[in-house]
């Protein structure tokens, strides 16, 4: 009779009982069977994700590929694909690492603190986001982001704003009947600065790098004898210090804010930091060397204001509060200048200004459509936004808790001119989510309202997210956007 082998001796390297032939298979070696093992496991799972995530499902739909100038609809898995995608994406983990244990690549101590960390950083976390309004918040504002650590925002002129003033307006919050405090800068025009030179006590080698454009040599024309009753009002001997914040400097710099005929930009900045974080301070001076006055504020929350926890409604409220400070001084035209977060509190912004003077416009520089959207493609959500429990825990309670920002519902009740902004290169926002609430407002706004336009920055100019200040084509766009609209302007869009 035959005798009846163990399957295993096939995989030994002892000679198999048969007259002629004496096979030793190939063994594998340890590191390599965990690698198949793990390989064997996931091949399918992960197969699935690789085309759901990447651009091979577009080999299953009829939709135009991801050009900067299509709105996109990904392809969707059936309810059972996805149910497989979220059952690998939920176990892939704790997969791999009892196939390391199992190998003795990792300890069971190694194995119990793999688990324990996933366990903690993938469903606890989440969980804990979910019913924490204070960390949604703090997620969304990033007050507690502060860089330069250093920055002393009483005295601009140590970031390189000359011939800044910086002051504080105060209001009380009806809701939550709060008094709050708004740290603020006012930025001269490159134009005022070197025609009030000796007053603001700008130093000679400030002002030999100042270069006046056209423009500016315009509005110095237009202003002439503005400046001159100016200048003989504070008498010849009038000099403004860099630390004085007193009465004296407040009333030269809204005298020449309400007497001259020069325009206003009003800066809403985004999430982390202050008003006086570099990105943010070379805007302004963009901006000012263009011939424009520049607002800009901290919301509460943020560098020296009120150290008040913000919410969607309290930062539209701050940047009203500001609005009409500006109107209270001057009856020169605002534009109303959004980033990144700012372009959501700019669209919920115009429309609460429906029963005052309106803006001449509204730019939106690297703007998101929703805040769902921006959640999904932040750098921070990379960790959690292909979990299946992502929207439950982390989309839906923003919403619930107001934290939304959905300018792609509000933009349709945008009258004024719009321009979108947006660099190719956004990590932070990506270029399809400017490209998509453009292509929103288009659809959803009246043929009535004032034109909307859109630019993009090529990724060769390296802009990203914070430096389209740098780009040497801004201040003919700004300038043409502004002054375009001049006529239509006056009519107010009512």
């Amino acid at each position: 009779m035959g005798t009846v082998k163990n399957s295993n001796q096939m995989f030994d390297n002892k000679e198999e009982d048969h007259p002629y032939v004496d096979p030793t298979p190939y063994k594998l070696s340890k590191n390599n069977q965990i690698l198949l093992d793990i390989f064997k496991t996931c091949v399918i799972p992960v197969v699935l994700s690789i085309l759901y995530q990447n651009d091979f499902n577009q080999m299953f739909d009829n939709k135009e590929e991801d050009h900067p100038y299509v709105d996109p609809t990904p392809y969707k898995l059936s309810k059972n694909n996805q149910i497989l995608l979220d059952i690998f994406k939920t176990c892939v983990i704790p997969v791999v690492l009892s196939i390391l244990y199992q190998n003795d690549l990792i300890s069971k101590f190694g194995l119990i603190i793999g688990l324990l960390f996933s366990f903690t950083f993938f469903i606890i976390f989440p969980l804990i986001f979910k019913y924490s309004y204070k960390l949604q918040r703090a997620v969304l504002f990033l007050t507690f982001i502060q860089f330069p650590g250093n920055l002393d925002l009483g005295r601009p002129d140590k970031s390189g704003l000359w011939a800044t003033r910086n002051f504080y307006i105060y209001h009380k919050d009806p809701k939550r009947q709060l008094n709050v405090r708004l740290g603020v800068w006012h930025v001269l025009p490159n134009h005022v600065v070197k025609r009030f030179a000796k007053q603001l006590r700008v130093r000679e080698e400030i002002l030999s790098n100042i270069t006046i454009s056209e423009r500016e040599e315009k509005l110095l024309q237009l202003n002439d004898e503005t400046f001159n009753k100016i200048e003989q009002k504070f008498g010849p001997d009038f000099q403004v210090k860099h630390d004085d914040n007193g009465e004296s400097k407040k009333l030269f710099y809204e005298t020449i804010l309400s007497e001259t005929k020069i325009p206003v930009v009003l800066y809403l900045h985004g999430n982390t930091a202050s008003r006086g974080t570099q990105h943010r301070v070379e805007m302004y001076q963009t901006l000012r060397a263009q011939g424009y006055h520049v607002i800009a504020f901290d919301y509460r929350g943020f560098g020296d204001s009120s150290s008040l926890g913000p919410s969607a409604r309290s930062v539209v409220l701050d940047s009203k509060v500001i609005y009409e400070y500006i109107l209270e001084k001057t009856k020169n035209p605002i534009l109303i200048w959004g980033h990144s977060l700012g372009t959501g509190i700019g669209t919920h912004l115009i429309p609460e200004l429906k029963a005052l003077k309106q803006p001449r416009g509204i730019v939106l520089e690297s703007p998101f459509n929703n805040i769902k959207d921006e959640i999904s493609e932040h750098p921070f959500a990379k960790a959690y936004k292909y979990l299946p429990w992502f929207e439950f825990t982390i989309v839906n309670p923003m919403f619930e808790n107001q934290l939304t920002f959905d300018s792609d519902e509000r933009i349709a009740e945008i009258k004024l001119p719009i321009m979108i902004l947006h660099a190719e290169d956004d990590k932070v926002v990506p270029f399809r989510l400017g490209y998509k609430l453009y292509r929103t407002a288009l659809k959803t706004r009246p043929k009535s309202f004032a034109p909307i336009e859109f630019y993009r920055f090529s990724k060769s100019h390296n802009y990203g997210h914070r430096w389209m200040c740098r780009s040497p084509e801004l201040p003919g766009l700004v300038n043409q956007f502004f002054d375009k609209y001049e006529e239509d302007d006056k009519k107010q869009y009512l």
